[in-house]
């Protein structure tokens, strides 16, 4: 088990933008996580935060399973299968400009062998915003090595102090 992650970019959004891009992502680690604190300025109700690799934004190439809660509703979803919507989506998203100002969603997204060139990648997320929470599980049908990831919001831009953060993880020895 490795004992730290190992920092590979980090930025917080100055200004409200559509996306940001990661790129020149080392081929050294075994596994990646992607750590954000994110919000939009969608008017009409929260977004979904999305994924797209090696700038690979066809939406069939991605599909997501999730199982979520919403306390404040007294809602529970589970097992909803996307595919074909939004490209790389994260679910259960992020806060939207009808929220308080300063609230943000929350999400943690790990990328398993990233870096491998044999089998399609699969992406792990745990995610929480007010009076949501859940976890999904995606898949990027596609064996490349990742070595760029695009960030963005499905409905809107992403809006300034929005923070993300990308780790490598190292097998253990």
């Amino acid at each position: 088990m490795p004992a730290t992650f190992e920092p590979i970019a980090s930025t917080t959004l100055g200004a409200n933008t559509a996306s940001i891009t990661l790129t020149s992502i080392p081929q050294t680690f075994t596994d990646l996580v992607l750590i954000a604190s994110a919000r939009s300025d969608r008017n009409s109700a929260n977004d979904i935060l999305r994924l797209g690799f090696n700038n690979d934004t066809n939406a069939s190439n991605y599909s997501l399973t999730f199982l979520a809660s919403n306390s404040g509703a007294g809602t529970a979803y589970s097992s909803r299968y996307i595919r074909g919507d939004y490209y790389g989506p994260i679910f259960p998203g992020i806060t939207s400009a009808l929220n308080t100002a300063d609230s943000f969603g929350l999400v943690s997204v790990s990328i398993n062998n990233y870096s491998n060139t044999t089998t399609n990648k699969t992406y792990l997320n745990r995610g929480s915003y007010l009076t949501d929470l859940g976890a999904s599980v995606g898949l990027w049908n596609n064996t490349a090595a990742i070595s760029s990831i695009v960030i963005s919001a499905a409905f809107g831009n992403l809006v300034s102090g929005s923070t993300f953060s990308l780790y490598g993880i190292r097998a253990g020895a």
